[in-house]
């Protein structure tokens, strides 16, 4: 008997596997009414789903589980499993041993979204039969498919955790910050998780600007310097433009990119050395990266209204994020709103707090941060808000010619169900 912990988007498509490969399995989840239940019953409707607070007797005749992302390696159920010897396995282990075609595997802070998008792009437009998914959009599970003749994978430190024997063609680390720290006991082992990544890899795709990745030699490197292998990537500033590079190879110029901000260049890089690995062409791929707009909620911009131009961040939840964001932005323009908070993460803010009093004209504070935050900011000014609708507003009147940025560096789960909602929210306000 195989046990499913968490009724979520993973548990679901967890569930929907185990179902069609007729295993037999139950599943169990520690809130009463979790959001996707109706729907679960109504396709499982054999399946009677625990609720509520878990305890030893759900492990009997459990000979392995299967976890979802959110429920954390400090969850009472993971130690007493964990003490009973009891295998505990990813989604994306449990896709590996199934998978028979290569598969790419992304992982990072930030960053790992788009370059998973857009290497998916452009292996569609090479003509691959192409699957992405994983922590972005479809669940690894679900995209399983005959037909696919690539997989291209986002995934999270917390699938990592429980994942034992990947086998992965390719992958890449994009880059490590502080992030959910509140899942592990110290940044060193948040860390070691994304790392974990490359011991699954045949091809090491490595951040030469990343000083916790580890360097080696068969690796494919990239980084914002001149490559010093022909097989790396890199970039060179020449008569006041920036190009990207393969070796000493002039391949476009970073401005022909309509991505903005350094940390893009550094996507770009990373997805330029991907692409090389499995052999897309180098015209296709410049054709995608020149014509490729981003993601929704990462640094989208949204309209233009009265001389204002919004852009929605709402994917920045953690400092980093934010700082990355506005370094973005000013170097195009003056006059930036920032619309921040949130729930808080166990990081140091000191950063963002410091560029916002040097290079944000104010600030529009929101959720369960919003004191905290005003302590932290000593010279721009702050204002509360309520809801995203007021918030919007207030910002609105603080800035006449200039940019309203919505850049949280906080979770959402105070005031929305996730970023994406609150990303909605606020486009929602500013287009009614």
């Amino acid at each position: 008997m195989k046990l499913v912990l968490g009724l979520g988007v993973t548990g679901f498509s967890i569930a929907r596997f185990l179902l069609q490969h007729k295993v037999a399995f139950k599943v169990a989840d520690s809130r009463q009414t979790p959001k996707l239940l109706s729907e679960f019953l109504s396709e499982f409707p054999s399946v009677e789903p625990f609720l509520g607070a878990w305890d030893k007797s759900l492990l009997e005749g459990v000979d392995e589980i299967f976890i979802s992302p959110g429920v954390a390696q400090q969850e009472a159920i993971v130690i007493w499993a964990l003490e009973k010897g009891i295998n505990i396995v990813s989604d994306i282990e449990l896709f590996s041993r199934y998978v028979q075609v290569p598969v790419i595997g992304i992982t990072g802070s930030n960053g790992k979204s788009t370059v998973t998008q857009l290497l998916g792009n452009m292996a569609k437009a090479s003509g691959k039969k192409v699957a992405v998914g994983g922590n972005i959009g479809i669940p690894a599970l679900d995209c399983l498919q005959d037909e696919v003749e690539l997989y291209i994978l986002e995934l999270s430190s917390y699938q990592l955790d429980y994942s034992k024997k990947l086998d992965l063609y390719a992958g890449v680390v994009l880059n490590i910050t502080p992030d959910h720290l509140d899942r592990y006991d110290s940044f060193e082992h948040y860390a070691a998780s994304k790392l974990s990544l490359y011991q699954y890899c045949q091809h090491l795709i490595v951040n030469l600007d990343e000083p916790l990745i580890p360097q080696k030699p068969s690796a494919i490197h990239f980084g914002i310097n001149m490559p010093k292998q022909d097989q790396d990537f890199g970039t060179v500033t020449c008569h006041g433009s920036c190009y990207f590079l393969r070796g000493d190879e002039v391949l476009m110029d970073v401005d022909e990119m309509q991505l903005i901000g350094e940390h893009n260049v550094a996507n770009i890089l990373a997805v330029l050395a991907l692409g090389d690995q499995i052999g897309i062409e180098m015209s296709i791929m410049i054709n995608c990266i020149k014509t490729f707009k981003g993601l929704e909620h990462r640094l989208e911009r949204v309209t233009d209204e009265k001389g204002i131009v919004f852009y929605n961040d709402s994917k920045a939840t953690n400092a980093l994020a934010s700082v990355t964001a506005i370094k973005a932005l000013i170097k195009k323009y003056e006059n930036i709103v920032l619309i921040a908070g949130g729930i808080a993460k166990d990081e140091d803010y000191t950063e963002l707090f410091k560029l916002i009093d040097q290079d944000i004209f104010g600030v529009i504070l929101i959720g369960q941060s919003a004191a905290d935050f005003e302590r932290g900011i000593h010279i721009a000014k702050t204002i509360h808000a309520e809801n995203m609708n007021e918030a919007v507003s207030l910002a609105k009147g603080m800035v006449n010619n200039g940019v309203v940025l919505l850049s949280p560096g906080c979770a959402s789960f105070d005031m929305f169900d996730n970023f994406e909602h609150r990303g909605l929210e606020f486009k929602r306000a500013i287009l009614g």
